[in-house]
């Protein structure tokens, strides 16, 4: 499988970071960092780091073949701009590669309360398939720490790209 992960804003790069180190060594992972989530991120390894000013990237191509994308976190900027197919960033501009391809794109929008203008803009996104996934905790998870919360939230982005994991258990399901 072929990924691209772009992490924007910088109140959640963290879950960003957690995503990427959960991934399995197998996926060929390609990471795009808006300004605002480079000041707070640290370089990882086993990823091509893509400059977000680039919009001539291999991955801002559609012939540049890429299951999925994901943008984890999802500045409501960024949304925004995606919903309106504008393509100013190698983000945005990928994001519209993935849309116009027909190919899986998960955004994980981060703010709360969200405004009626960004409900919008995610019901807009939807009805063209892509899917919104905020990072929302499952209660029933048997959650007790920030890493049980993190996890359940990365395995659940985790099943809507069809990446296998065992970051939670299951409802009803034994270990």
């Amino acid at each position: 499988m072929r990924l691209v992960v772009a992490i924007t804003g910088a109140s959640g790069v963290g879950l960003g970071k957690r995503f990427l180190n959960a991934l399995p060594k197998e996926i060929e992972t390609y990471l795009i960092l808006s300004q605002n989530a480079k000041t707070v991120f640290h370089e990882e390894e086993n990823l091509t780091i893509l400059d977000n000013e680039d919009i001539a990237a291999p991955v801002a191509s559609g012939s540049f073949k890429c299951d999925a994308m994901a943008v984890i976190p999802t500045s409501m900027n960024t949304l925004a701009k995606i919903a309106c197919g504008i393509a100013d960033n190698l983000i945005t501009r990928t994001a519209g590669v993935q849309i116009k391809e027909q190919r899986k794109l998960l955004l994980a929008p981060r703010e709360m309360p969200f405004s009626p203008i960004a409900l919008e803009n995610m019901l807009k996104l939807a009805n063209i398939g892509v899917i919104i996934a905020p990072p929302v905790p499952g209660y029933y998870a048997d959650i007790r720490t920030l890493e049980d919360m993190e996890d359940f939230m990365i395995g659940k982005w985790f099943d809507l790209l069809g990446i296998e994991h065992d970051l939670f258990q299951r409802w009803k399901e034994n270990t």
